[in-house]
């Protein structure tokens, strides 16, 4: 269970901050960008034991189309409902400094690769149910 965590916390982590980050880009209309791409952001790496250590990576970032049209049979409802999500990572391991003796100094995290919109997986990214 505590190694579903170490990956789950980060790619939540990685999928929120690279939707909050919308203020300090390079380049494009960020508010007119409909689709999901690869982007960069920086977020503070900590660990219980270790200093944080500050880290820019690439994370998923973007607006996918999604609709719901009543219907009139069950469940009364068709939907369509698409998030910007990684479709392939590579792990990134780095040592956090100054840790506490026995704790172990590693942390490691996804980096995005490629990003699709798609369905919401709960594999790789924390899906609000509708």
């Amino acid at each position: 269970m505590k190694l579903a965590y170490l990956f789950l916390g980060p790619m939540a982590l990685l999928l929120l901050a690279g939707c909050c980050c919308v203020l300090s880009t390079s380049g494009g209309n960020l508010g007119t960008f409909v689709g999901c791409a690869v982007r960069e952001f920086t977020f503070v790496a900590k660990k219980p034991g270790c200093r944080g250590l500050r880290i820019t990576t690439d994370a998923c970032w973007g607006r996918c189309e999604t609709w719901e049209k009543p219907i009139l049979e069950p469940p009364y409802i068709e939907a369509h409902h698409r998030v910007c999500t990684y479709n392939e990572t590579k792990q990134v391991t780095v040592k956090l400094p100054h840790c506490a003796a026995g704790v172990d100094p590693f942390y490691t995290y996804p980096m995005a690769v490629r990003c699709d919109c798609g369905p919401c997986s709960t594999a790789t990214t924390e899906c609000d149910t509708v």
